[in-house]
């Protein structure tokens, strides 16, 4: 087995790193395949104990791609694609400004930031906030400009949209669909932009191979399980999971202002 992950060179990860992060990829996959999001996050943030970010990020951006694809076809008719659209639009305005961002301003203090303010948002989510329609064009679009924002500074830009969805009147399988279409859209921006900064290379590729099946598992998984969950619970849970995000995203910010 050594030998053979030698051969197929995945970066030096050992039988042990391998069975771990198939372990987390998993779990993530369960999650993303109920939820419609949290993979990258969730994987990242448990791959990144044992390993650096960037040996991973490019092929956790490629499972991000992959995990959508077994989902599109079931949910496509469901998809808000006029808000897909505005949001994509202030997403792609905003983004080089996100990573002027990373470039000059200090990570730390601004993940803690952020994952306070998340925090504070599901909080009032929880007590029942929802919004009694759907938000016009520039709303959509300024939603869309601050997932870029935060996407370009931290890659971390998922919250504003599934916040968008969640407390708006859409629904559950509407807001679900939405978010992964948009996921799916943006990630393959996010590897566009990797692959031109030679980033994507021939062992992320055969990482992402490696753990495409357990992807593709956790995904039906989970997938599996939203189809029998009650809406109103499913709510709960994904403002659970968003709490969670917000934690984990705000821990980051703490160790790296005391590391």
């Amino acid at each position: 087995m050594t030998s053979f992950i030698e051969a197929i060179d995945l970066g030096g990860m050992s039988v042990a790193l391998i069975a771990f992060s198939l372990v987390c990829v998993l779990g993530a996959a369960v999650v993303r395949g109920f939820s419609g999001f949290g993979f990258s996050l969730l994987s990242i943030t448990a791959l990144s104990l044992a390993m650096e970010p960037a040996a991973i990020v490019p092929s956790i951006f490629m499972l991000e791609v992959a995990a959508s694809l077994p989902l599109l076809p079931g949910i496509w008719r469901d998809v808000h694609w006029r808000s897909i659209g505005w949001l994509l639009l202030g997403y792609t305005v905003f983004v080089p400004i996100g990573v002027w961002l990373l470039a000059h301003a200090p990570v730390a203090p601004m993940k803690l930031a952020l994952g306070i303010f998340v925090m504070a948002t599901t909080l009032f989510l929880m007590r029942g906030f929802v919004m009694r329609r759907m938000p016009n064009r520039i709303e959509t679009a300024a939603t869309g400009a601050a997932a870029g924002l935060l996407n370009g500074a931290f890659g971390i830009g998922g919250p504003p949209v599934i916040i968008f969805f969640f407390s708006s009147p859409a629904g559950a399988v509407v807001g679900r669909a939405s978010v992964i279409a948009f996921f799916a859209l943006i990630d393959l921006i996010g590897l566009a932009f990797m692959a031109r900064q030679d980033l994507v290379t021939r062992t992320s590729l055969l990482q992402a191979v490696l753990f495409l099946p357990v992807l593709w598992l956790g995904v039906w998984i989970g997938n599996h399980s939203f189809k029998k969950a009650d809406p109103a619970a499913f709510r709960r849970w994904v403002l659970r999971l968003l709490l969670l995000m917000a934690i984990l995203t705000a821990a980051q910010g703490i160790a790296a202002l005391t590391g």
